[in-house]
Order: C-alpha cells, then structure tokens, then sequence
C-alpha cells in the first residue's frame, strides 16, 4: 500500500488546515487588513505547504526508491521525483 494511501487521513487534515489559513488571506484582503499581516499570513500558507511537500517527498524516497522492490521501479521513482524536484525548486 502507497504512503499517501496509508497517511490520508493525516495528509488530508493538513490540506484542510491549508485551506483554512488561504481563507484567512482572502479574508485579510477582503477586509483591508495591513499588508504586514496579509504577508505574514502568506508565509504561514507557504510553510504548511512546504513541509507539507517535504513529508510527502520524505515518505516517496523512503517507500519507492529506498525499498523499491526492484531496480526498475527504483529508478522510475527516482525519475519521479526528480522531476517534482526541478519544478519545485523554479
């Protein structure tokens, strides 16, 4: 079973905890708060969803290319990940 299937509830709560600081934004914005706050509460949404990225990419390396069952499947998630890497870091 795939780490993200056996972690969905955790990963799920993070996502919805998410959401709710980018409504906390919308929110700011609506009402005209400083643009102080607006950024910190913009750095906020971008540290959850960082270590959200990190957990996520932590538990790909640990499962698919540490204890891939093969070769091939090592490789194909370590070209997967690769991959996330380049777009991430752009």
């Amino acid at each position: 079973m795939t780490h993200t299937i056996e972690n969905k509830d955790k990963l799920l709560a993070r996502i919805r905890r998410l959401k709710g600081q980018m409504e906390a934004v919308e929110r700011a914005l609506e009402v005209g708060k400083p643009c102080g706050e607006v950024l910190q509460l913009l750095a906020s949404v971008r540290g959850a969803l960082s270590g959200l990225t990190g957990e996520v990419m932590q538990d790909h390396l640990h499962e698919h290319v540490l204890h891939a069952e093969n070769d091939e499947d090592r490789a194909r998630a370590a070209q997967e990940l690769a991959q996330v890497l380049k777009t991430y870091i752009r």
